[in-house]
């Protein structure tokens, strides 16, 4: 299908050379409008995959009809044209939802090759629109929730990455979403319609780990009293999730090479390989360079993983979601809990939007959970969370100075910050687990169970 630019300039010299030149160059159908009011006009007439505007231009700015597109097409690719020295009013277009702008005089190659970009997000968009019909009306993204300009690109990366068959690598904290974003992929992707097998690494022994993924022969061991297929096998046709591969040994790295490789299994105890059709999506929170340097992770290996790389942002910098990923977690938990529907009170969001969230989504849909189990109005206040609303222990935001308070009163309100944030951490990495949490900060269980009693810190909110 032939491409459509819409192009709007007052002044007609300008609007003929763009015409002519990106007609051509871009092997688009070119329309020109010379007003922003003809413009409104002929958009409200036609579907176009880019508007390419001046910014200055009587009547109708191109400011002002950019909001107008954006009004009524959130998606819309709007390219802006402005005079040298006018960066600024670029610069505010952009934050309006521009998604490029072009300084004039400009490059002419520049600029097709700017506008060659524009046309590709459109397509991506356009893309994305059909593969979620196609889904019939299952979440394609499945429940990944955010319109913040980070979460924009990761949707746009999904997409791409999704069209190929290669080896995706997915890194970002714990808590970002990494299963979420893995599953995305293979449901945007040709293996839809196949097997989807995810393995938790870390949570497998090693000695049963390989016989899990590659499976084994009759005899191959003590208690292997029958053939077992492996999970690589049962993922044929379809892709395998490998969550948390910075955790597995060195001996494993060496045979899951030889399968990126050479796209075949050994079985334990077979003397034969068996080639596997399946595309390997893996993830880590750890970081795999340093692990390479230390000599725990295989750089051939780190490689072949790394072909597609995505990293995922962390809450505290996209913290413009905060509220939308916080009304969502609201509605599926009340739906999962039987619960009325609620809100989040106006002073525990201002605390929401102040937290640094070291555990991402996943501690906040923990707190979520947490003031909905313990809300006994129509709103999750910051009792309901469990932290105390007295003027003196109220959790103060960073910019406030604590010399408002009491040295003693001060003291102690840090500490128990400090260590509602730093236990809340564990307590979420280990999902409530007191054992895991204390050999995770180097304590004796009784001595953190001790520290948890002083500052009222439940476990049981963190636990799944």
């Amino acid at each position: 299908m032939e491409r459509t630019i819409l192009v709007v300039d007052d002044e007609t010299d300008m609007l003929t050379l763009l015409k002519r030149s990106l007609g051509h160059d871009l092997k688009a159908h070119v329309i020109t409008a010379s007003s922003g009011e003809e413009a409104l006009k002929i958009y409200s007439e036609k579907h176009f995959d880019l508007v390419l505007a001046d910014i200055k231009m009587p009547g109708i700015s191109g400011m002002e009809l950019l909001e107008l597109i954006k009004k009524n097409n959130s998606y819309q690719t709007v390219v802006m044209m402005t005079a040298f020295g006018s960066i600024d009013t670029a610069v505010e277009a952009m934050k309006r939802g521009a998604y490029d702008f072009i300084t004039k005089p400009f490059d002419h190659d520049a600029l097709v090759l700017r506008l060659e970009k524009a046309l590709e997000r459109s397509s991506l968009l356009a893309e994305n629109h059909r593969l979620q019909k196609a889904c019939k009306g299952i979440n394609a993204f499945h429940h990944i929730i955010g319109k913040s300009a980070s979460m924009q690109r990761l949707y746009e990366t999904i997409q791409m990455v999704a069209k190929t068959d290669m080896t995706v690598l997915i890194t970002g904290e714990s808590g970002t979403g990494k299963d979420l974003t893995a599953r995305a992929i293979h449901a945007l992707s040709d293996r839809r319609q196949g097997p989807w097998v995810a393995v938790n690494c870390p949570t497998v022994p090693e000695n049963i780990l390989e016989s899990e993924l590659f499976g084994y022969k009759k005899g191959a061991f003590t208690h292997a009293t029958t053939n077992k297929t492996g999970l690589f096998q049962e993922a044929s046709g379809g892709s395998i999730f490998l969550d948390e591969i910075g955790d597995i040994s060195p001996s494993i790295q060496t045979k899951l090479l030889r399968v990126l490789q050479e796209k075949e299994i050994k079985p334990l105890g077979d003397t034969r390989s068996v080639q596997v059709d399946v595309r390997i999506i893996s993830s880590t929170n750890q970081n795999l360079k340093k692990k390479i340097k230390l000599g725990e992770f295989r750089d051939d290996f780190y490689y072949r993983l790394n072909v597609l790389p995505i990293e995922l942002p962390p809450l505290r910098h996209r913290k413009e979601d905060i509220p939308l990923l916080a009304d969502h977690l609201l509605k599926k938990h009340c739906h999962d809990l039987k619960k009325p529907s609620v809100k989040i009170s106006q002073e525990l969001m201002e605390i929401f939007m102040q937290k640094t969230w070291k555990g991402n989504v996943r501690e906040l849909e923990n707190v979520i959970i947490r003031g909905l189990l313990f809300c006994t109005s129509d709103k999750i206040t910051l009792k309901d969370v469990g932290a105390n609303t007295s003027a003196k222990s109220k959790p103060l935001p960073n910019h406030i100075s604590r010399t408002e308070l009491p040295y003693k009163n001060a003291k102690e309100e840090i500490l128990r910050q400090f260590n509602e944030e730093y236990i809340g951490y564990l307590l979420t990495q280990s999902n409530g687990n007191i054992t895991h949490a204390a050999k995770m900060c180097g304590l004796e269980r009784q001595a953190l169970q001790q520290i948890m009693r002083r500052f009222e810190i439940k476990a049981a909110p963190f636990r799944s």
